[in-house]
């Protein structure tokens, strides 16, 4: 897919190029990781990594609970690098299925051994990002922060030779603007697809290359998260309180954490499965909703709300992960899908995989080779330590989708268990179904759902929550969140399903205008976008398309 610009303005100046061994979309955990290892193999290896955030981290959401395995491998002395933020290990780890009005918690000796969290460290994975780039930058990686890689760039053959960048100082009107910049050419011998979920260029390679065939649907959740500094007197360092339940119905999967670290610090985050029915629900108002629980809402009395974010979450797992090789090119992280479900943890998975990545593109360029595909990573990622901690789990999310919340947690873990003690499933390995954006059923067979509004101390709104995002672009450039027929919101989606875009937003970007007697207006709030990606997933229709918009643009998380 070429820039904007490209179509309306044939007479640009050609692109400056820059040559690399192997170029990198997205300074997350597989992106670092992977400039990292190639820089361990060979140090005169040039290697980029380009990240459209304003900075390293400025994109990064996770809770995070970090599975050391991956940082382990990949920089065996991080613990004893005194700037290294990962400074709370897991030292109370709790379960628990909620009621409306209260709980049990669910005791961890019945549970398989692999959902322990002991071991493992509490932290903000965008400092842990900031601090990584760091080494990488230290080992002579070249990080770029602030350039969307917007475009794929091939040979006559088909094969991937790099990225361009985002023209910048475009009108919304696509007319060139004072101040003009020129996107830029990175070409390298190999392409690694680090973007995280439902990155717009693994998307495009997906769909090219047929990566995706023979695989099950693609399946994701919405995160959603808060950061607080709560009452000193609430504060337990070093728990992390897991639960599943309310105020989510039976047939709805999802669930929620609450981790407390560092200074104060507590993060508290609610999960739902995008495969869900209704379309009058809004993932946003059950994450608020679910601090309003008796048995949540003390540890928020009395503290102050720092930080707020949404951002997608693959869960297809084993089944739906695609081919992850391309002429030129892999998928690696949130891009291919490593994301563990039952463990709502996938960093671990990102860094092996853009590790194990770099291994394959070093060996490959040592022996000559360019532009082709690194079938030894695609071969090797079922048998290596990301097959082994997906495939035990690989069926948890079939089952809560077809058998509900309290019946299908109960089959998974019973499934995790004969996977873990045997090595097989009793269910085999089962089929996930329908994509996301086909579960929706008309406004006609739901009974609509009714939120309570905000009260401001413990529940919010979206906008206050996104100016805490610190979320902005620079308004007068093209939407980037493109409609492929504009009147399907209004003459569709509406009357069938009451324009569900406007709920499953976790940031108001889509409204339904409606003013005196006039017909009502779909309104794309662009400014607004926290780059979920919910939107390119769950629209009934597909009609929506997330791409890149300027660099440095979106949000700019200081500490998730």
């Amino acid at each position: 897919m070429s820039a904007p610009t490209d179509a309306a303005h044939a007479d640009l100046p050609p692109r400056e190029a820059m040559d690399y061994d192997v170029v990198i979309v997205g300074a997350g955990p597989s992106g670092l990781s992977a400039a990292i290892r190639l820089k361990q193999l060979s140090p005169e290896r040039s290697v980029v990594v380009v990240e459209k955030g304003s900075e390293v981290g400025a994109h990064i959401l996770s809770g995070v609970v970090l599975d050391p395995i991956g940082l382990d491998r990949l920089l065996p002395d991080w613990r004893d690098d005194p700037d290294q933020p990962l400074k709370t290990e897991v030292t109370d780890d709790r379960f628990y299925f909620l009621g409306p009005s209260g709980g049990v918690r669910i005791p961890n000796w019945p549970m398989p051994k692999l959902m322990s969290n002991h071991g493992c460290y509490i932290g903000s994975l965008g400092a842990t990002m900031r601090w990584l780039a760091g080494r990488a930058e230290a080992l002579g990686v070249e990080i770029y922060p602030g350039f969307a890689a917007a475009e794929l760039l091939f040979d006559e053959a088909g094969a991937v030779v790099g990225v361009a960048t985002g023209d910048m100082g475009v009108g919304r009107d696509g007319q060139i603007k004072d101040g003009f910049t020129r996107g830029m050419e990175l070409r390298g011998k190999y392409v690694f697809l680090g973007e995280g979920v439902r990155g717009s260029l693994a998307k495009q390679a997906i769909a090219r290359y047929g990566l995706d065939a023979g695989r099950e649907p693609a399946k994701f959740g919405i995160g959603l998260k808060e950061l607080w500094q709560v009452d000193p007197a609430r504060h337990r360092p070093g728990l992390i309180q897991h639960s599943f339940g309310w105020p989510l119905k039976n047939d709805t999967g999802g669930g929620s954490f609450l981790y407390h670290f560092d200074d104060n610090l507590v993060a508290v985050g609610f999960v739902l499965h995008l495969n869900y029915s209704n379309p009058t629900l809004s993932p946003f108002d059950e994450f608020q909703r679910f601090k309003t629980h008796p048995m949540i809402v003390d540890t928020f009395v009395g503290g102050k709300r720092l930080a707020y974010g949404a951002r997608a979450i693959s869960e297809g797992g084993w089944q739906s992960v695609p081919k992850l090789c391309f002429p030129g090119g892999a998928l690696i992280g949130c891009s291919a899908g490593f994301v563990n479900v039952p463990r709502i943890k996938g960093t671990h998975n990102a860094m092996l995989s853009g590790m194990l990545a770099a291994e394959q593109a070093h060996a490959a360029i040592e022996a000559g080779r360019a532009h082709d595909e690194l079938t030894g990573y695609e071969e090797g990622w079922r048998d290596s330590a990301i097959g082994q901690d997906l495939e035990p789990v690989r069926n948890v999310k079939p089952l809560w989708s077809k058998f509900g919340a309290a019946l299908g947690v109960a089959l998974g873990g019973l499934d995790m268990w004969t996977n873990s003690l045997f090595g097989f499933s009793v269910f085999g390995t089962l089929k996930h179904g329908k994509a996301d954006h086909e579960t929706l059923r008309p406004l006609a067979e739901v009974t609509p759902i009714v939120y309570p509004k905000p009260d401001g101390r413990i529940s919010f709104d979206k906008l206050s929550s996104v100016f805490l995002s610190n979320t902005n672009h620079e308004e007068d450039q093209p939407i980037h969140l493109k409609l492929k027929d504009p009147s399907i919101p209004i003459a569709h989606n509406l009357p069938i399903y009451g324009e569900p875009a406007r709920l499953y937003c976790p940031a108001g970007v889509y409204e339904v205008v409606r003013e005196g007697d006039s017909a009502p207006r779909f309104v794309i709030n662009a400014q607004n976008c926290v780059h979920c990606k919910t939107c390119d997933i769950k629209d009934p229709t597909q009609n929506i398309v997330w791409t890149t918009p300027e660099g440095g643009g979106g949000p700019n998380y200081p500490n998730m």
